[in-house]
C-alpha cells in the first residue's frame, strides 16, 4: 500500500512552496513522490486552440494525451461533487511511487502536515486538529503533542516524512 501524506492549511500559508522544495529534496534522497493537488479554481491543463482541447471541447469525456515525456487524463466532471481523494489516488499509478503527496483536502480522513504560518490570515486556534494530523510544521512555537516541525527546514520536515514513510510500510 502507498503510503498517502497531506500538506494542509488555510490558503497563503505557503503550501506550494514547501512541497515544491519538499518534493526536490525527497528525490534526491531517491523517494518517489507522487502529488495530487486540490485547487476551487477552474481549472484547464489543456492550450485552447491545440488539437486535443479542441476535440475535448467537442464533447470527449475523456481525453488522454500522450507523448515521449508524459501523458495526461483529463476527465470532464461537469455534475460531480467535490473529488474523492482515495477515487484520486486510485488513479496513479502507485506501483511507480513511494508515497503520494496531497496538497489540500484538509477535512479529509488521511494522514496530514498542518502548516502554520506566523501573520498569515489565521490564528493557531483555527488550525483543523483532528485524529489524522501527524505532525505540525510551524514558523512558531506552537504547544502541541504532535511532533512539532520547522516550517522554515526542509530537511528537517524531509526526515521526519522519511521516517513516516518507512513506518507505514512495516
Amino acid at each position: 500500500m502507498t503510503p498517502v501524506l497531506a500538506i494542509s492549511a488555510w490558503s497563503g500559508t505557503g503550501k506550494t512552496t514547501l512541497l515544491k522544495a519538499l518534493i526536490t529534496e525527497l528525490c534526491a534522497r531517491n523517494l518517489r513522490p507522487g502529488l495530487i493537488k486540490h485547487t476551487h479554481h477552474r481549472m484547464d491543463v489543456d492550450t485552447p486552440g491545440k488539437d486535443s482541447y479542441e476535440l475535448r471541447k467537442a464533447g470527449a469525456a475523456q481525453t488522454l494525451v500522450a507523448s515521449a515525456q508524459r501523458w495526461a487524463l483529463m476527465t470532464e466532471t461537469p455534475e460531480a461533487e467535490e473529488p474523492d481523494l482515495q477515487y484520486l489516488v486510485s488513479r496513479m499509478d502507485l506501483s511507480t511511487l513511494d508515497l503520494v503527496l496531497v496538497e489540500g483536502f484538509k477535512h479529509e480522513p488521511v494522514a496530514k502536515i498542518m502548516l502554520f504560518r506566523q501573520g498569515a490570515s489565521h490564528t493557531i486556534e483555527e488550525l483543523t486538529l483532528d485524529e489524522y494530523v501527524v505532525a505540525i510544521a510551524s514558523d512558531t512555537p506552537i504547544d502541541t503533542l504532535c511532533p512539532l516541525l520547522d516550517l522554515n527546514n526542509i530537511n528537517q520536515i524531509a526526515d521526519f516524512v522519511e521516517q513516516w514513510v518507512a513506518q507505514q510500510r512495516v
